[in-house]
């Protein structure tokens, strides 16, 4: 089974500088060819990615998404017959719509091959200006793509990477999101990110689950009462507990590029036990960027936090779980 990856992204995001480090960091070991598609009359990356053993079929007369979704169609075939490789990487236009890249694959009615992942870069420091004047090929890519990968993060200030991360979450609430440095990550977990291996939804739904198996299950074997009243205070606000835990249990989880200090972040944990305030929270855990580019993992239950210093993720993230528990609060507590 052919894999099908589709890089996305405005003019100088940085799709070729990713599609590198993939290839050295994530591909090692599989045959792969490369499918780009200048705007223009003549490609510039080709012979550039050619010292890295790619092969490139590379259609330079036009956009992808308009004059050559035909053309485009048949060179995406005879790659496929001729080479039958483990992965096909498309580099489409900076200025082409990723929902036409799509359909142009779809349409190629290709056997034994998969789309396997489709990624917008987005340049965190012009996110806002192109989003105001490319809206029609922007927004699209934005909107398509199963996973954005900001770049220039590292020069990015806070307040910019911010603004981006919320305009881009505006218009697609779903997509996988890194925004960490590229620097600071390997490839392999670029294409984790790329693949959905480790969405914020996961997170939580394990988040749960932990929260189930170690907090009710040992309230139901050791009837312990201060554990009840963390495990299961939902289920006798309830009545009996014949409800089902969406009914009972809320959780909440953001994703967030915010560089955190340690000691106001333990701060913050602390408070959360202000059930006037957040609500019941009973568990809460997280990945985020610390200062000096450290990064920091913590876990909360209440009446313990546990502060650490770990290894970099994709993106940061706070997950949180309980009962009737505020997001507006935890929003204004954490600062994002």
């Amino acid at each position: 089974m052919t894999k099908i990856d589709i890089f996305s992204g405005f003019l100088g995001a940085g799709k070729t500088t990713l599609i590198k480090k993939l290839i050295k960091e994530a591909y090692k070991g599989e045959q792969i060819v490369l499918i780009e598609n200048e705007f223009g009359e003549i490609g510039v990356d080709g012979g550039f990615l050619a010292e890295a053993g790619i092969k490139i079929n590379e259609l330079n007369s036009g956009c992808i998404c308009c004059s050559l979704v035909g053309d485009f169609a048949k060179a995406l075939k005879e790659v496929h017959a001729t080479y039958k490789p483990d992965r096909i990487i498309i580099e489409p236009s900076g200025v082409g719509k990723l929902s036409d890249v799509l359909g142009a694959v779809e349409s190629a009615g290709l056997e034994d091959c998969k789309i396997n992942s489709y990624t917008a870069v987005v340049d965190a420091a012009k996110c806002k200006m192109y989003m105001k004047n490319f809206g029609e090929f922007f927004n699209d890519q934005i909107e398509t793509a199963a996973c954005i990968v900001f770049s220039h993060t590292d020069v990015t200030s806070a307040d910019k990477l911010k603004t981006a991360l919320e305009l881009v979450r505006a218009h697609n609430p779903a997509a996988t999101i890194v925004t960490t440095a590229w620097n600071d990550l390997s490839g392999k977990e670029i294409l984790s990110a790329m693949e959905h291996a480790e969405t914020l939804e996961t997170e939580l739904k394990k988040l749960e689950e932990e929260h189930e198996h170690h907090c009710c299950h040992g309230h139901h074997d050791h009837e312990e009462e201060e554990h009840e009243h963390h495990c299961c205070h939902g289920h006798h606000e309830h009545g009996h507990g014949h409800h089902h835990a969406d009914e009972v249990f809320t959780s909440w989880g953001t994703e967030t590029g915010k560089v955190f200090n340690k000691s106001q972040l333990e701060a913050a944990l602390g408070e959360l036990a202000n059930e006037a305030r957040f609500g019941t929270v009973l568990r809460a855990k997280g990945i985020v960027a610390g200062e000096n580019g450290k990064w920091i993992h913590f876990d909360y239950i209440p009446g313990e936090v546990n502060v650490r210093e770990g290894a970099a993720a994709y993106t940061g993230r706070l997950c949180v779980i309980g009962s009737k528990i505020s997001e507006d609060e935890l929003k204004q507590l954490f600062g994002v």
